[in-house]
């Protein structure tokens, strides 16, 4: 009689196989293109209508970060599009430090790419997804850089390694191979950090701080079947200077 260890070693090239199977089945690859097969679908338990929501989209917005808090992975993560004085757009993933009734913000360093194209064009664009949760939640307003003191007490909470990048990274630059670890090492001396020390006397840098997005605009997502998904559109009356806001379901 097998073991279960030999039962399960018997079946491998069946569940290599079937596995297989499913990823031909979700993708089609060549050298020339991918084409995406699969087709997922939502079910969140959300019914989103103006009659049933909170006036303010900060009310719901907590309730839904809130809620996601031990499903999700890094809920905090969201999507932050800038677009250059030219109207050229560039995306990436950023991480949400606060969110109160004047807006949403995340640190970085100044001289970064996003940070001069907010200076250029100072509107953005932020989206949250929770994939296991069905929700997507969708920001978009002027921007604005939160005070030295905001700057000063949020870059306090961050781990020493944190500190010390801030300080070393000339964030989007290019670099040669090796100049990271050199100015790593040039600002531990700078600073007088020594090996194994966990904490050390670090300045806020002036190249480094926060921005705020103020939200003229905030959509809320809840997935459904076939595609046919429940949209909400929070949008200020006039302009983001208004505490008041009208409510519109939207089409999926």
């Amino acid at each position: 009689m097998l073991s279960p260890y030999h039962r399960y070693k018997s079946t491998l090239p069946f569940l290599i196989t079937r596995h297989r199977f499913r990823m031909d089945i979700a993708i089609q690859s060549s050298p020339e293109k991918i084409n995406v097969l699969a087709h997922q679908q939502y079910h969140s338990l959300d019914h989103l209508s103006p009659s049933n929501l909170p006036t303010n989209p900060l009310d719901l917005f907590r309730q839904w970060f809130t809620s996601v808090q031990g499903i999700v992975h890094e809920p905090e993560a969201m999507a932050l599009s800038t677009a250059s004085a030219d109207g050229i757009p560039s995306t990436r993933i950023v991480l949400l430090k606060q969110a109160d009734n004047h807006g949403f913000v995340f640190f970085t360093n100044y001289n970064s790419r996003k940070s001069r194209e907010m200076q250029a064009n100072p509107h953005a664009s932020l989206a949250f997804y929770w994939r296991e949760d069905h929700r997507q939640v969708r920001v978009v307003g002027p921007v604005e850089k939160v005070s030295r003191e905001e700057s000063e007490a949020y870059f306090q909470t961050r781990p020493l390694g944190s500190k010390i990048g801030a300080w070393a990274s000339n964030q989007s630059a290019a670099i040669a191979e090796g100049e990271l670890d050199h100015q790593i090492n040039q600002i531990k001396k700078k600073f007088g950090v020594k090996e194994g020390d966990v904490d050390a006397d670090i300045p806020l840098p002036d190249h480094w701080g926060g921005w705020r997005v103020i939200p003229n605009e905030v959509e809320f997502w809840a997935g459904k079947p076939s595609r046919l998904h429940d949209r909400v559109c929070y949008r200020r009356w006039d302009g983001p200077t208004n505490s008041e806001w009208r409510i519109e379901r939207l089409a999926p």
